[in-house]
């Protein structure tokens, strides 16, 4: 396939950031489609890649009612707004690219998995952190038997307490209903993540979390509900104020600045802090989903692994260890620390590329995703795609089983 056409199905910050890779690589691809509801966002993208009109759409479902006039689609709508789509671009023969999680309920991942299969299309999921090139260095390191036989992993998500606050309080993701469980919308990376570095089938998963602070009855005496009003404003870690205003003060006017107001500057953020979600207290939002969560996972073999994800943290990259017959491996998502048995000595490998890209996100994964998926279409070959539809539903379904198992308090066998 030489120069593949490409639709963007929402233009969001995920959305409209895979579409810059096209721009700079053009080679690799052309933004050709848009489907955005939103004037703003929806316009940015024509003018950006210079859009036919005829391919500008606020719905989604007026593309496809269109016969296909692309080689692929990039869905990056909201979570619940996956499953629709997916389906009717698949059955339009369009190769899929689709933002995570997959769907919201096991039923309908496995909806969308039986109709891209039929369908015979290219497919990937944006399990970002499997395209790394920390991940593929230390899945190098494994299969090679650097540590032996990979017996047991250690894996920390510090999600940061701001950034807790921002997405999952204030933010899209902070109410179950209108999006999902905590573990599925944030973590479903890492679930997915711990099943690729195991290489084996996980057989039962038990999990704990709550939400502990984010609730009404932890909101201090005198605390208004809105940032601007209150009075104990100034010594809240989670003042809207000190983290939309510093950043634009630090010249940040991308994410998460970005997310408030399209048009950023000092009085777009402030109406937006007066008047919007993200302005308001944390600890009177409609959130629910938890704020701190462990996962223990039982995987085929003998071989175990335990998750935490933490709100609580300084936001930094996920921490992990490997523990393996004749090693240890500890790992701060760019360096890999390799400590031998043997030798009794330990090797540090940086596994830091620049590939000057401006697509940096989630440590390079989101530029090697694209990569992939790119080389994927112009060789039209699956395997190319390292998250494609048999790797995702199961971790997927890891997931909703450790939703289970926490719901539940047991253990739950896959």
């Amino acid at each position: 396939m030489k120069n593949p056409k490409i639709l963007i199905i929402g233009a969001g910050s995920r959305g409209s950031g895979y579409a810059t890779y096209f721009r700079e690589f053009p080679d690799r691809g052309q933004v050709i489609g848009v489907a955005e509801p939103r004037d703003v966002y929806r316009e940015r993208l024509v003018n950006a890649h210079n859009i036919p009109a005829d391919n500008v759409f606020t719905d989604w479902q007026d593309a496809a009612a269109r016969p296909r006039f692309a080689d692929a689609v990039i869905i990056a709508t909201q979570d619940r707004m996956h499953t629709a789509p997916a389906i009717a671009f698949a059955k339009l023969g369009y190769h899929v690219l689709l933002e995570k999680p997959m769907a919201p309920t096991p039923e309908e991942c496995r909806a969308i998995v039986d109709t891209v299969k039929a369908a015979g299309i290219l497919f990937g999921v944006c399990h970002v952190m499997r395209y790394t090139r920390f991940t593929q260095r230390l899945k190098t390191l494994l299969d090679a038997g650097a540590i032996g036989d990979l017996v047991s992993i250690q894996h920390l998500e510090p999600v940061g307490f701001w950034h807790q606050a921002h997405s999952f309080v204030r933010g899209n993701w902070g109410n179950e209903a209108a999006s999902g469980p905590m573990l599925l919308t944030k973590s479903c990376h890492d679930i997915d993540w711990l099943s690729y570095m195991m290489g084996v089938p996980c057989e039962a998963v038990t999990s704990f979390g709550a939400l502990k602070h984010f609730r009404k009855e932890e909101q201090p005496a005198g605390a208004s509900d809105r940032c601007l009003d209150c009075t104990v404003e100034p010594n809240c870690p989670y003042s809207a104020k000190r983290i939309y205003l510093t950043a634009l003060e630090r010249g940040h006017t991308g994410w998460p600045t970005s997310v408030l107001t399209p048009d950023v500057s000092r009085e777009s953020v402030l109406e937006a802090l007066r008047t919007g979600p993200y302005g308001r207290c944390v600890y009177a939002c409609d959130n629910d989903v938890v704020d701190n969560q462990v996962v223990n996972l039982q995987f085929s073999g003998g071989r175990t692994a335990s998750f935490s994800m933490m709100a609580f943290t300084r936001m930094r990259d996920r921490e992990t260890r490997l523990f393996g017959t004749r090693g240890e491996l500890t790992c701060d998502g760019h360096r890999i620390h390799h400590y031998n048995f043997m030798t009794d000595s330990t090797e540090t490998i940086d596994t830091e590329i620049d590939t000057g890209s401006a697509l940096g996100g989630h440590g390079g994964g989101d530029y090697w995703l694209m990569h992939h998926f790119s080389q994927a279409l112009l060789d039209e070959d699956q395997n190319q795609i390292l998250s494609g539809p048999d790797e995702t539903l199961e971790s997927h379904l890891m997931v909703f089983a450790a939703e289970q198992a926490r719901r539940e308090n047991r253990v739950v066998k896959l």
